[in-house]
């Protein structure tokens, strides 16, 4: 609760300072969006090693191998690595990088995730 008043007052205080020198200076309105993201992804950091924790716990208890459990905490990062992406280019201005980022995001997330998919098939076949 406590980081997510930081990471709130963060965005908020930096929403308005960009919105204040967006018309006089595009470029530093940006600058500063880009610092408060890196301001946030840090304060965002010991959440995100609280979930991968809870995730290996679930691993163990289910007795699930890193094959099924790696390729869907990668595939989420690279979800929310490739949003931020593309938010950042659409702030830019650059619709067409983000677009592109965007499907370049989709690929390589269904790349990371083929190894979950065959041990899913390799499940099934065990089972017939």
């Amino acid at each position: 609760m406590e980081t997510m008043l930081k990471v709130g007052a963060v965005a908020v205080i930096a929403a308005l300072c960009a919105v204040m020198v967006k018309g006089t200076a595009r470029q530093l309105a940006l600058a500063l969006s880009l610092a408060a993201a890196a301001v946030i992804l840090g304060l965002a950091l010991g959440a995100l090693e609280d979930v991968v924790a809870m995730a290996e716990d679930l691993q163990d208890m289910a007795g699930l191998s890193p094959a099924v459990v790696a390729p869907v905490l990668k595939t989420v990062g690279i979800a929310i690595l490739t949003h931020i992406a593309a938010q950042v280019c659409k702030d830019a201005g650059e619709g067409g990088i983000a677009a592109v980022t965007e499907t370049a995001g989709s690929a390589m997330a269904l790349c990371t995730a083929l190894p979950l998919l065959r041990a899913v098939l390799d499940t099934v076949e065990a089972l017939l």
